[in-house]
């Protein structure tokens, strides 16, 4: 059976940067594990299949795998994917008004906003399907030990090491500054059991690449089939929660514009949305930049 796919980079607004994205269009009849060996065949952090939605008034379902495992949500591949779907349906809408896109994810239904452009690189964002919640604190000790750090570059400014998850569970990891960041080094033995249940380390320093950013961070993971992700939108939601818990915003609306795969030649700017209500955090949405690179077919 032919296969449609298309690759995409994701936050990013130029080909060959950001974090690339396999679409399979075609994925009815596929069980979960073909859907697997196809992900390792691309080797991208994550291959999406497109399947009708379960409920007809949503625009698609999707199911989400990495080179190693399932993923019940993921950023790049839900702005990715509703960028593509409405690209396919919809071209005429491009330089016109907004598309809704509503994507069925393991984690719940995800409602996507999509600005189609003529030419180049579109932009979406979504709603986070549940808010951030704090899962454990981790050990700075352990996770210095485990990235090749010192532990006294192990936060800054009353940042703490805590796992965070709105769907996928992450620890966000306060690092100094730009220079221990950039000599961050996993230790497979070591990272997996100092990440106190998270799928992965988000390292993030308030100092950036860019002045005009809002956060530099470098994403490595624990038993996805690869060591580094060039963006990660699932972490940057579960980063919301971090964010509110040791910034403290005044209420409102706030935009952190996220800097990440700096390290890996793919540099991706995730904008992370915060609405802040009495203090706490009351929405938050993920949005950035996808661009389509390729188009083929699958022989399956």
């Amino acid at each position: 059976m032919q296969r449609r796919f298309h690759t995409l980079d994701v936050f990013t607004k130029f080909a060959l940067a950001g974090n690339p994205l396999a679409v399979v269009r075609d994925a009815g009849g596929l069980d979960g594990a073909a859907m697997q060996k196809i992900a390792r065949e691309f080797n991208l952090s994550e291959t999406v299949f497109v399947l009708p939605p379960a409920n007809p008034v949503n625009t698609a379902r999707l199911r989400i795998f990495t080179p190693a495992a399932e993923l019940p949500f993921a950023g790049h591949p839900t702005v990715g994917a509703a960028v593509l779907i409405a690209g396919l349906r919809a071209p005429e809408m491009a330089g016109g008004r907004d598309l809704q896109v509503v994507l069925e994810e393991a984690v719940g239904a995800i409602r996507c906003t999509v600005r189609l452009e003529r030419e180049g690189a579109s932009f979406c964002y979504f709603d986070l399907p549940r808010l951030p919640e704090k899962i454990a604190d981790a050990d700075p000790a352990r996770l210095a030990a485990a990235l090749s750090l010192e532990i006294s570059e192990i936060g800054f400014d009353g940042h703490r090491p805590q796992v965070w998850s709105a769907g996928t569970p992450f620890c966000c990891v306060p690092v100094e500054g730009l220079a221990a960041i950039a000599r961050a080094a996993p230790n497979p033995t070591l990272l997996a059991s100092a990440l106190a249940g998270g799928r992965g380390a988000f390292l993030y320093t308030r100092e950036t690449a860019d002045p005009a950013h809002s956060v530099h961070a470098r994403m490595f993971s624990a038993g996805l089939g690869m060591v580094e992700d060039p963006a990660t939108g699932a972490a940057a939601a579960a980063f919301a929660g971090q964010a509110v818990a040791f910034e403290r915003p005044e209420d409102g609306a706030h935009d952190l514009v996220i800097e990440q795969g700096y390290e890996m030649g793919r540099p991706s700017q995730i904008v992370l949305g915060l609405t802040v209500e009495a203090g706490a955090l009351a929405a938050a949405t993920i949005g950035g930049h996808a661009v389509r690179v390729s188009d083929g077919t699958l022989s399956l």
